[in-house]
């Protein structure tokens, strides 16, 4: 996926005092109106801006993200005892457990066509940790290996006007096996260097092994690499200088089944 450097209405907010039943999520197109069905969630939390979490045991309600080990694709949990590269501490984020499904939704057509198809991730910060409430698709020129978002005003407004950090992306590899190119390294960089939590989400509903990854540079061999590369388009990268991989699986990102989040389908 590649960026380079017109706003629309949707659903509902819960705001301060509410309490909202939701079972399907609004998204409005540039030429017509669509509905993306999501989990059934009351909201009720104190917050004035967007509500994330109903006041539930939080055991029930958010899981590990199951990775595949890439060498035999067997399943291991994410967890945040597990070690990471990272030199900092990183906050959790909290993911919808429908955000991917939904998003596999929206590219069903592209993926189809053995085409990309990528979206941006907006979270809110509270108590210290990051919940994604918003999905932005923006207007995009896809490949069967590249997607390249366009008019990124739009995008930026939207997490402007909903205070939003660009907490990650995500994109689909429609015949490909779940992995980052070096373009989505390049891509992801840019991601990470602002927020260092930020993660990018690999859909590939072709790999038998495993369909999905959650994916960060590692830190400092991967960001390192990433910073002094002055290459464009596909290219292999030099090794870091620790001898540690590029890129890893996050360990920090977690499900959560009672997370709502909206979607802008800017397309």
């Amino acid at each position: 996926m590649i960026f380079n450097k017109e706003r629309v209405g949707l659903a509902s907010l819960c705001t301060e005092g509410s309490s909202i039943s939701c079972s399907r999520i609004e998204i409005r197109t540039v030429n017509e109106s669509q509905h993306i069905k999501v989990d059934a969630v009351t909201h009720s939390y104190p917050s004035t801006t967007i509500s994330c979490i109903e006041k539930v045991p939080q055991d029930d309600q958010i899981s590990s993200i199951e990775i595949a080990n890439p060498k035999d694709g067997t399943s291991n949990s994410s967890t945040s005892t597990e070690a990471s590269s990272s030199s900092v501490i990183l906050r959790d984020v909290h993911i919808s457990a429908q955000l991917m499904e939904d998003f596999l939704e929206l590219a069903k057509e592209n993926t189809k066509k053995d085409l990309e198809t990528c979206g941006i991730l907006g979270a809110s910060l509270k108590k210290n940790r990051f919940y994604v409430t918003t999905l932005i698709i923006p207007k995009q020129e896809c490949t069967s290996s590249s997607c390249q978002a366009s008019n990124e005003e739009e995008v930026f407004t939207i997490q402007n006007e909903h205070s939003l950090f660009p907490v990650g992306w995500i994109h689909t590899h429609p015949t490909q096996s779940c992995f980052m190119s070096s373009v989505d390294l390049h891509t992801h960089y840019s991601y990470q260097v602002m927020v260092p939590e930020a993660f990018a989400i690999v859909m590939a509903p072709t790999d038998s092994s495993r369909s999905y990854g959650i994916f960060r540079l590692t830190e400092p061999g991967g960001m390192t690499v990433l910073k002094e590369c002055q290459e464009e388009g596909f290219h292999p990268h030099k090794e870091t200088s620790d001898g540690s991989s590029i890129y890893e699986h996050c360990n920090n990102v977690y499900k959560n089944s009672n997370l709502r989040f909206e979607i802008f389908d800017l397309r």
